[in-house]
C-alpha cells in the first residue's frame, strides 16, 4: 500500500519543520452495496478507495490534510506544506521522533472475504428476504433491502514510533417492509451486521428478519394517534439505545469537552444520573458491528466505563483531546475514511443490565407509553436537548401493553432523562446502526436493557 521508508520521509518531514507530534493513516478499501426493490435491483456498486492521511500537531493545533497520490515527493511537499502555517509562529525546535520499529499486524476477524464471494450470492440472499417478507402477510406491499460489505486494509503510524497494519471487515443488512391496509401505509424495519467476513452468513435467519419488520409495519398499519402529554415510557432493550446514543453519548467525547460544547463540562466525580444507570463505550466486545481491534490513531480499543452507578466517570477521548486535557487517549479515535481527520466517537455504546427483569417493569407500570422500536432525531450536544421520532409504540394501561399508536416523539434533556431511570433491565442487547458527526459516517452499536422513564415528555395529537 505504502512503504515505511515512504511513511518514514513524511514523519520526518514534519518534524523537521517543527510539528510537536505527526501521523500518517493509509487505506485501501473495498466496498460492496446493493439496493433492491422488492426483486427489482436499483442499484449496485462495486468500489475500491485508497489513500493517505496526513495529520501534524502543533501544542494544541491540529492540521490534516488526505491525497490518493502515492508519489513519494509530492507526499513530502504536502506535508511541508501543511506544516508551513505554523513556521512563522515559533522557533522551530526538531522533536524527539522516534524510528519505526517493526509491524504490528491485529488479528484478522474474517474467513470468508467479501472481494472473493460471487456477486450473485449476495442478490440471492437479498432475494429470500424480500420473498419472506412478501409471504409474511398481504398487507406487506414491498420490501426494500439494502446490502453492504467493507473490506478495509489501513496502516497506522506515527513519530512516538508507532506503526501498525489492521484489517477490517463488515457486512449489514438494512431491511425494511412497508404494509399497505385501507389506505394507510407504515414501515418496518430492522438493521442486523456485525465486525465479521461472508461467514456471517453461514446461520443467516432469513425468515426471523424479514418477519421481523413485516411483522413491525403490520402492528403499526391502521394504528391510532398517539396522544401528547407527560408519562412514563419504557423504551425496548437493543438499539432502543439510540436515545441514550444521541442524547447523552455525544456530550461525553472528549473533543465536546475539550472546548467546553457539552453539558457534561467540569462534572467528573459527580452525580449525572440515576443509581441504576451504568454506561459503558466499548469498543473491544468481539465481532459486534461497531467494534475495531485499534482505533483509527493505532491505539488498543477497550472498555470505557462513562459513568458507573449514576456518578460520571470519565470521558471518550482521542489523542488531540487528551492532549487538550491532560489524559490519555481510551481509544476512541475514530474517522469514516482517509478524507478525515480523527476525532473522539463512539464505538458500541450501551447501559448495562440491571436487576429488574422486563415483566416487572410492565407490571409496575400504571400508564405510560412503550416504545418498540426507536427510529431517529435530533440532539444538541451543548444543552443535552433532543427530540426523537419513533417508529413502534404501544399504549401501557394497568402494568399490560394496550394498542399501538402512531406518530409519537420522544422530547427531553439528556441530563435529565438519565435522572429520570427508575426501573433497569436484565435483558441487555446492542443494536447496529450509523453515527454522522464530524469525523464522518461511522458504524456503531447502540445498546440496553428494556429501561423506564419515570416521567418524560411524549410529543402526539391532542
Amino acid at each position: 500500500m505504502i512503504s515505511e521508508k515512504i511513511i518514514n520521509r513524511i514523519l520526518e518531514a514534519a518534524t523537521d519543520a517543527g510539528a510537536d507530534f505527526a501521523e500518517v493513516f493509509a487505506e485501501n478499501k473495498y466496498n460492496t452495496t446493493i439496493s433492491m426493490n422488492n426483486n427489482s435491483i436499483d442499484n449496485g456498486v462495486v468500489s475500491r478507495d485508497f489513500g493517505i492521511g496526513i495529520r501534524v500537531f502543533f501544542g494544541t493545533n491540529s492540521a490534516y490534510t488526505y491525497t490518493s497520490d502515492l508519489d513519494e515527493e509530492k507526499l513530502i511537499k504536502l506535508t511541508k506544506n501543511i506544516c508551513a502555517a505554523y513556521k512563522n509562529e515559533k522557533n522551530i525546535v526538531i522533536p524527539d521522533r522516534k524510528i519505526l520499529t517493526g509491524i504490528e499486524k491485529s488479528i484478522i476477524t474474517a474467513e470468508k472475504h467479501f472481494s472473493k464471494i460471487d456477486y450473485a450470492r449476495k442478490v440471492d440472499l437479498m432475494k429470500a428476504i424480500v420473498s419472506s417478507g412478501r409471504n409474511y402477510d398481504d398487507a406487506i406491499s414491498r420490501m426494500h433491502v439494502n446490502y453492504l460489505d467493507q473490506e478495509q486494509k489501513v496502516i497506522i503510524a506515527n513519530t512516538e514510533g508507532l506503526y501498525k497494519e489492521d484489517d477490517r471487515y463488515k457486512t449489514r443488512f438494512l431491511i425494511s417492509a412497508f404494509a399497505q391496509k385501507d389506505g394507510d401505509t407504515r414501515t418496518g424495519y430492522v438493521g442486523p451486521g456485525a465486525m465479521r467476513g461472508f461467514e456471517y452468513y453461514d446461520n443467516f435467519d432469513v425468515d426471523h428478519y424479514a418477519h421481523e419488520a413485516a411483522r413491525s409495519a403490520m402492528a403499526m398499519v391502521g394504528a391510532d394517534y398517539c396522544k401528547a402529554g407527560q408519562m412514563s415510557v419504557i423504551i425496548e432493550n437493543g438499539f432502543g439505545g439510540l436515545m441514550v446514543h444521541e442524547a447523552c453519548g455525544h456530550s461525553l467525547e472528549a473533543c465536546r469537552i475539550a472546548n467546553n460544547n457539552s453539558e457534561f463540562c467540569g462534572k467528573v466525580g459527580q452525580k449525572v444520573a440515576s443509581d441504576l444507570v451504568t454506561l459503558v463505550d466499548d469498543g473491544s466486545i468481539e465481532n459486534e458491528w461497531g467494534s475495531l481491534n485499534i482505533d483509527d490513531e493505532g491505539s488498543k480499543t477497550q472498555k470505557n466505563v462513562l459513568i458507573e452507578k449514576g456518578v460520571l466517570k470519565t470521558f471518550m477521548t482521542d489523542k488531540l483531546s487528551a492532549k487538550k486535557l491532560g489524559t490519555e487517549s481510551t481509544g476512541s479515535g475514530r474517522r469514516e475514511s482517509y478524507k478525515y481527520a480523527p476525532t473522539s466517537r463512539m464505538t458500541n455504546t450501551y447501559i448495562d443490565k440491571g436487576e429488574s427483569t422486563r415483566d416487572e417493569i410492565f407490571s409496575n407500570t400504571e400508564h405510560g407509553l412503550y416504545v418498540k422500536v426507536i427510529n431517529a432525531g435530533s440532539v444538541n450536544s451543548v444543552t443535552g436537548e433532543f427530540n426523537f421520532s419513533v417508529l413502534e409504540s404501544y399504549m401501557v394501561e394497568n402494568g399490560k401493553i394496550t394498542k399501538p399508536v402512531k406518530g409519537a416523539t420522544l422530547i427531553g434533556k439528556g441530563g435529565e432523562v438519565l435522572k429520570r431511570i427508575d426501573m433497569v433491565g436484565d435483558n441487555l442487547k446492542i443494536g447496529q446502526g450509523y453515527c454522522f458527526a464530524e469525523s464522518g459516517a461511522l458504524y456503531i452499536g447502540a445498546g440496553q436493557p428494556t429501561v423506564r422513564i419515570s416521567n418524560m415528555t411524549v410529543g402526539g395529537r391532542d
